[in-house]
């Protein structure tokens, strides 16, 4: 069985981001009680981690940025952007999942957990070098990789985002360099209007951008033959030293901001081939950062499957059809086949696919 180091503190629950919001404490707190109820072992572990320094948050963010979030420490309410409110703990709260997502990286390279799960909020993957976006303060998976390129020497990234909404903020980041592999399934068209196939990258990073939007209905088939026919081989080629994942759980059948159709099954899968491409390329190093999600069963339910996954502890997967989707392809004349034989069309450009 695998080490699987689980960040969590109740410090993520202090962000509020407006009566109604959906982006509330009660998906943390759903989360964290069905990981008290969970009959995991010794072997999936809690340990302690420090908030991002300022140095590590400008690996990612100017210093107007930073400047901007941390003025709103102690305030009541702050709107920062349409969609993205700070309250009085917001800064706090949002170093320190900075802060979990870059201790989890270390600890994974140093061998000191073989993967990871960093259940944070706020979210990370729409917050740009300059700006709020999305619910996202700052961008927790972009520090964390940058990181590991900056600090730990790393030389190749691959980052997944199943997320519902494209992680424009990541993209970004990363879109004019080879060290860091992005690769986004998506709802689209849908916020934040980013992610369509053309967006691959510039300069030397053209080619280690791969976006695959798909209109709303889609279901575990639909992901996994994306996975199967589109990620696997990729990632193989790409050789990472190290996977990280932008984990939505807005893509649930049941979510109330998505029309996406993936159930808990779904879940485990996707979790399941990123466990073992991780185990295949790179000694098992994988850490999957919380996004999005906000139906609260599916959130529970979602991440436990993949922990489960991860640690190699209790498996949720039914094997009928965990075989099924193993074998997905898209199917002919489906939206998802056009879809995955244009973005293959253009990836054939970079890769071997």
């Amino acid at each position: 069985m695998a080490r699987t180091a689980i960040f969590k503190d109740d410090l993520f629950l202090e962000h509020n981001s407006g009566r109604g919001h959906v982006e509330s404490p009660d998906r943390l707190a759903a989360i964290y009680d069905r990981l008290t109820r969970a009959d995991f072992n010794e072997n999936v572990f809690y340990p302690a981690f420090e908030p991002a320094s300022l140095e590590l948050l400008a690996l990612n963010h100017s210093a107007s940025h930073i400047a901007r979030i941390e003025a709103t420490a102690g305030q009541h309410f702050v709107q920062l952007d349409p969609d993205t409110q700070a309250s009085a703990q917001s800064y706090d709260a949002a170093s320190l999942a900075v802060g979990a997502a870059v201790s989890g990286t270390r600890m994974i390279m140093a061998g000191e957990a073989d993967n990871g799960f960093v259940l944070v909020r706020p979210p990370g993957h729409h917050a740009e070098a300059d700006r709020t976006s999305g619910f996202c303060l700052f961008n927790n998976i972009a520090v964390a990789a940058h990181y590991a390129i900056k600090e730990l020497a790393v030389k190749r990234v691959l980052i997944v985002d199943w997320d519902l909404h494209h992680g424009n903020g990541t993209q970004n980041s990363f879109y004019d360099t080879d060290q860091v592999f992005y690769f986004s399934s998506h709802q689209f068209p849908y916020f934040p209007g980013t992610g369509s196939i053309l967006e691959v990258g510039e300069g030397k990073g053209e080619g280690f951008t791969i976006n695959v939007p798909l209109p709303g209905g889609h279901d575990d088939m639909a992901y996994a033959a994306v996975f199967n026919e589109i990620l696997v081989p990729l990632a193989r080629q790409y050789k990472p030293e190290l996977i990280l994942v932008s984990a939505g759980f807005d893509i649930y059948q049941r979510d109330p901001l998505g029309t996406m159709a993936v159930s808990i099954n779904g879940f485990a899968y996707l979790a399941k081939v990123l466990n073992n491409l991780a185990l295949e390329l790179c000694a098992g190093r994988l850490l999957l950062v919380l996004e999005g999600g906000y139906n609260l069963e599916g959130l529970g339910d979602g991440v436990m499957a993949c922990v489960a996954e991860m640690s190699g502890h209790g498996s949720v997967l039914d094997p009928e059809i965990g075989e099924k989707l193993a074998q997905a392809k898209g199917q002919n004349g489906s939206m998802e086949q056009a879809i995955i034989n244009q973005v293959k069309k253009i990836a054939k450009n970079y890769w071997a696919i």
